[in-house]
């Protein structure tokens, strides 16, 4: 699916106004339309049969722009429905214009209220009406909002923040910029957001999923025709389109056709590292893996994971010159190769590591202490150029020392800078973190919605690195293996999670649950 940025919304927007002649005033009812069935789905628990909302309240937080007239519609069908509704509008009578004007007086036809906040002096209605609502509805600032709330504004979003009933935003929360993510001071803590249209960046960046909750996407009305000719970069992974990203196997496969992967990995002490990302490559269906480890943890990781084979090469503790005469005889029938977890910063590996980005034409991902060596010899990169496929999947900090600036910088420009390395560098980057972006050397990036939390435990980056691996063996092109291991990788997470949370549960769990993530894909393609 399709991510925009609120410039591009606009202008698809405006041309689904003026080129294609929907009227604007649709649009507007079309999205309260959604923002409706939502909160309809939500009180009544999926009941069709039931559509009475009598009894329940709702709360409408009103601005003065098209957002504001966006929850106008919305508080007159509530109230249509049923719904106890009041209006708390932030802004003067006269100040709504055009559409939303229109609907203003719409809604002053209903029985519903109306309050305009001119200060202080509606602070304790306003808190009482919060208190007894069911139903919140924001619909402050819409996808134009820049920079900081105005103050009595964010006085009132705290007291919403603090109320029990259920919050939905209108296209993106109150106080989050919806090309940044950025929240200067505070936002609207929303258990949903209904966006329009397409999704915004900001959902994805900065601040915006912890404040955005489940994103609902509805397209008001645009036919998905008018959008093709529009130049979109940015995507966000959906299961409909990793499920085409699946290789299909056949009834005579086996263990030679399922790709064979080379990996390359471990040290004293982190023998788990090669385990882990091992771990992920069986899960993910790769048909032969060898394991590459300094001979010293060599019977260590040989007794963990039974199912791969292990090669030493000299060095008690860590991987070192000697290691690349092992490598090369391995990797001359392997369809991709990884290096990196639990690999320590040996200089002495250096070598090895150059002679990989300039040999080897099968698809390479480097992680962590690989990208960490490329970071003090920044020239190791240019070995690679043209020479085959480079997948790099650097965390924050990996990604700052990458390109010699802070963790600050990295996570302040997410996007713009994963996708200019990734055409500098000419590779696949993912860049990991609460919402995972994968850049390619064309300069599209796609947005990861799966995972949860409970992946900010050690261990889960190396099942992580094994998965893209099995995918690039299994003949996936590096992009795809890239965007399907990250996918599937969270996806394995929120299993988990649907059984213990978001914390407590191990990075080998994660990887044994990467079979049955795969197979509900592959389910709802039968079904």
């Amino acid at each position: 699916m399709r991510v925009v940025n609120a410039e591009q919304m606009r202008q698809i927007e405006q041309k689904a106004i003026h080129h294609y002649g929907i009227p604007s005033l649709l649009l507007m009812e079309n999205a309260a339309w959604a923002v409706v069935e939502e909160i309809r789905s939500w009180c009544l628990k999926g009941d069709k049969v039931e559509e009475n909302l009598s009894g329940l309240k709702a709360v409408i937080l009103v601005g003065k722009g098209n957002n504001g007239g966006d929850g106008l519609a919305v508080a007159r069908h509530l109230v249509f429905r049923g719904m106890d509704v009041t209006v708390f509008l932030f802004a003067g009578l006269k100040d709504l214009k055009g559409d939303a004007a229109l609907n203003l007086r719409l809604f002053q036809g209903t029985t519903g209220r109306c309050f305009v906040i001119e200060g202080e002096k509606q602070r304790r209605l306003t808190r009482l009406a919060l208190a007894q609502a069911d139903v919140v509805v924001d619909a402050l600032f819409g996808i134009g909002m820049r920079g900081a709330l105005p103050g009595l504004v964010e006085e009132y979003i705290d007291e919403v923040n603090r109320a029990a009933g259920w919050v939905v935003s209108i296209d993106i929360p109150s106080g989050v910029e919806a090309n940044t993510g950025k929240v200067y001071r505070t936002a609207i803590h929303a258990q949903t957001t209904v966006t329009f249209g397409l999704p915004k960046w900001g959902l994805f960046l900065g601040e915006g999923p912890d404040y955005s909750g489940r994103v609902v996407v509805d397209p008001i009305s645009i036919p998905a025709s008018y959008l093709e000719d529009e130049v979109i970069s940015t995507f966000v992974l959906t299961d409909d389109e990793v499920r085409k990203m699946l290789p299909i196997r056949s009834l005579n496969g086996h263990k030679g056709t399922h790709g064979k992967g080379i990996l390359v990995a471990g040290s004293k002490g982190m023998g788990g590292a090669a385990v882990l990302a091992g771990r992920g490559a069986l899960r993910s269906g790769l048909g032969l893996l060898q394991i590459v480890v300094p001979q010293g943890i060599a019977q260590e990781v040989d007794t963990a994971i039974t199912e791969a084979t292990i090669w030493s090469a000299p060095g008690d503790e860590s991987l070192n010159e000697e290691a690349w005469p092992v490598i090369l005889k391995q990797v001359k029938s392997a369809q991709a190769l990884a290096v990196g977890p639990g690999l320590t910063q040996n200089p002495e590996f250096i070598s090895v590591l150059g002679e990989i980005l300039r040999s080897l034409s099968c698809p390479v991902v480097l992680d962590a202490d690989a990208l960490n060596q490329i970071a003090s010899n920044p020239s190791l990169l240019g070995m690679r150029n043209g020479r085959g496929p480079l997948i790099l999947t650097p965390h924050p900090g990996e990604m700052a020392r990458l390109c010699d600036c802070s963790i600050e910088d990295v996570e302040r420009n997410r996007l713009d800078l994963v996708v200019a390395k990734a055409v500098e560098w000419e590779a696949v980057i993912v860049l990991k973190g609460s919402v995972t972006i994968i850049a390619s050397p064309d300069g599209r990036a796609f947005f990861n919605p799966t995972g949860n939390p409970g992946l900010g435990t050690g261990g889960t980056g190396d099942v992580l690195t094994g998965c893209i691996l099995a995918w690039l063996a299994q003949g996936v092109a590096p992009l795809e293996a890239a965007c399907l291991g990250v996918y599937l990788h969270g996806k394995a997470a929120d299993l988990l999670a649907e059984e213990f949370g978001w914390s407590g549960f191990t990075a080998s769990e994660v990887a044994d649950k990467l079979p049955k993530a795969r197979r509900e894909l592959e389910l709802k393609l039968i079904i």
